[in-house]
Order: structure tokens, then sequence, then C-alpha cells
């Protein structure tokens, strides 16, 4: 096996962290990327025993400035990225805008990924794989162009669902991108899973979360589903795929929809400053 230096956000904890775990401990360099400085120096300590070269770095995936300085970071340090991992993801209880002015969910899980991976994509090793969390709240989700940002009838799960289908979207676009060579892009549905992610939960859902948890998926198995992307031979090839327990699952109509994708794929350049 061939050790590949994987870049992976969201790394501090969660699913994130168990994929770098996982992956250190394969033999691969890895290269950990969290928002909290004590939560990401924890997370590096724990793949260092296995990965002594493991490197990482902060960034804050609501701010564009932030995943700016990020890629021209990683652009400079890196040789080469064989694996980029976009995993960061949050949920906010009530209707938020970043310092940017965009809907902070949507802004997290959609464009600061966006941002980083069009940043990156020339330094993408010529076989390298992009791994985007997505979800399987995706199905059911709207993409309203006219506001994109809820700006009417915001709710959670509605915002949530947006950002993910955002997610498999970009994924399509970026496989259809890649046709005729060697990289590639998938996506997936990780679990449903007990993470921090729904530290942002409204507080009449607390209970219920409680409740739900005990039935929900270990952060280790969702991580070992990313590392499978990252780095299974299986998929090596493969792309645009959405997998749900590392099998390829047919996503939403929307999610499907070749002109949509690359609607949304311009609309983003353009609301990242890309264009």
């Amino acid at each position: 096996m061939t050790a590949k230096t994987i870049v992976i956000t969201g790394a501090s904890d969660g699913i994130g962290l168990e994929a770098a775990s996982h992956l250190a401990a394969a033999g691969h360099h890895l290269v950990i990327v969290g928002r909290n400085p004590e939560k990401t120096q924890r997370a590096l300590a724990r793949v260092r025993p296995h990965d002594p070269e493991a490197t990482s770095y902060l960034v804050d995936m609501a701010s564009l400035d932030s995943v700016r300085e990020l890629a021209a970071s990683l652009d400079r340090d890196l040789p080469v990225i064989d694996v980029l991992c976009n995993n960061a993801g949050t949920v906010y209880a009530k209707r938020t805008l970043t310092a940017d002015g965009f809907e902070a969910t949507f802004a997290v899980n959609h464009l600061g990924p966006f941002l980083l991976t069009e940043l990156l994509r020339d330094k993408l090793a010529g076989d390298g794989r992009i791994v985007n969390t997505a979800s399987g709240s995706h199905y059911g989700a709207t993409m309203n162009f006219d506001d994109l940002g809820f700006e009417r009838g915001y709710q959670i799960m509605r915002a949530y669902g947006r950002s993910k289908l955002a997610n498999v979207l970009y994924t399509r676009e970026l496989a259809r991108q890649g046709e005729g060579t060697e990289q590639t892009a998938n996506c997936l549905h990780p679990g449903t899973l007990a993470t921090s992610i729904w530290a942002g939960a409204p507080r009449f859902t607390k209970p219920a979360l409680a409740v739900l948890k005990r039935f929900m998926t270990d952060p280790v198995v969702g991580g070992s589903r990313i590392a499978y992307l990252a780095e299974s031979p299986e998929v090596a090839g493969l792309t645009g795929g959405y997998y749900d327990k590392n099998r390829l699952k047919t996503p939403s109509k929307l999610a499907r929809d070749n002109d949509l994708a690359q609607r949304l794929y311009r609309e983003s350049r353009t609301l990242v400053g890309l264009d």
C-alpha cells in the first residue's frame, strides 16, 4: 500500500477524528483541520503515535477569508494532496448570518468546503480523491436559488437538508468535470450520528435527541465510512457516487439533476468570489 497524504476538515472530534485515527493507523499521512485550537491539538496527539509527521491547521468554515488562508497554507506546505475529505459541518437552530452575510448552515456545510476544494484542485494528485460528507437529510430537500439563505421559512432541518443536497450536487458536478481523468469525487451518508453537530439543535428537541442517541451510529463506524472512500481500492476509479454503509445508493431526484448541479456550481463560484 502506498501511503497517501490525506486532508480532513472537521477532524478535531466526531467522525472526522475517527476517520483520521483509522487512516493514520493504516499508514497514511494525516493533515488534521479543526476550528477549536485545544480540540485540534488533542486530535493531533491522538494520531501522532501512528503518524509522527501528522500536522494540523485551524480554520473557521463560516469565514471565507479563513478558508482562503487555509488553502494558501496547504498549497504552500504540501507537495501534493492525495485525498481531500470535506467533513466539517454544523447546524443552527435559528437563522444565523456569517460575517460574509450568508446563512450559516449553508456557508459552513457547502460554501466553505466548496471554496476550499476549488482553491486546492490544482494541488490534488492525478489520481486524487475528493470525499464529501453529505447526509440522508438531502432526501426531500429543496434548492431555491431565489432564497438560498432561507430568508423566508427557516427551519433547522430544512436548512441542513439543503446544505447536504448541495454536497451531493457538488460531488456530481466535480465528477462530471473530472471525466477523462483519474481524479474522483464521491460523497456519503455516514449514518445518523451521536456527535456534537446536534449541539445547536433547539432546546425542546434535546429530550428526543437523548433517546434517539441510543439508536444512532457510533462515530467510529461513521469515521470508518469516510476512510473507506478515502483509501479503499474497491472505489478506485469510481466517481460521482453517493454511498450509504459503504454501498452505492441512489440519491434524491434533485441530487441527480445535472442542470441543477451545474447551476449550483456557477452560483457558488459567484458567491465565494471566484468569478
